[in-house]
């Protein structure tokens, strides 16, 4: 059943987390009770994060609010009824972007967001998978040190 696209190449898992529809439960799951390096990220104090390199074998871990989910993907505050609801996040660095953006929708996928470059220099490609989880490609420069 696998089928080897090479207009797909993944270099490494860019990121991944949960998708928080309570900041505060959340805070007090991953942080209180797990003990997870986490802290707000500046300028956003509901998205909890690690930096880079405290969580071993980890890039990016971080705690992503429903609502900015819903925001970074269609620009308002609630995600559409008419979706699933994620419950996580994951995004996988690739070599090419407008070559796997292509291929995702030639296959048919729905994309959430085609090759758009987040206010933090991230591009990105989103879409939803058969599971429900919210899954990325991306471009992250200061990952790719």
């Amino acid at each position: 059943m696998s089928q080897n696209l090479p207009e797909i190449e993944v270099l490494f898992v860019a990121g991944f987390g949960p998708i928080s529809q309570s900041t505060e439960s959340s805070a007090t799951f991953y942080v209180q009770v797990l003990g997870l390096p986490l802290k707000p990220m500046e300028g956003n104090c509901d998205y909890l994060l690690s930096e880079e390199g405290a969580l071993k074998g980890v890039k990016h871990f971080a705690v992503w609010p429903l609502s900015q989910a819903a925001n970074s993907c269609f620009g308002a505050e609630q995600w559409p009824t008419e979706l699933p609801i994620p419950q996580g996040w994951i995004e996988y660095e690739v070599r090419d972007l407008d070559s796997a953006t292509r291929v995702l929708s030639e296959k048919g996928y729905r994309l959430l967001v085609a090759n758009r470059t987040e206010p933090w220099g991230q591009t990105v490609t989103r879409l939803l998978s058969p599971e429900g989880l919210l899954t990325g490609l991306t471009i992250t420069p200061w990952l790719r040190q």
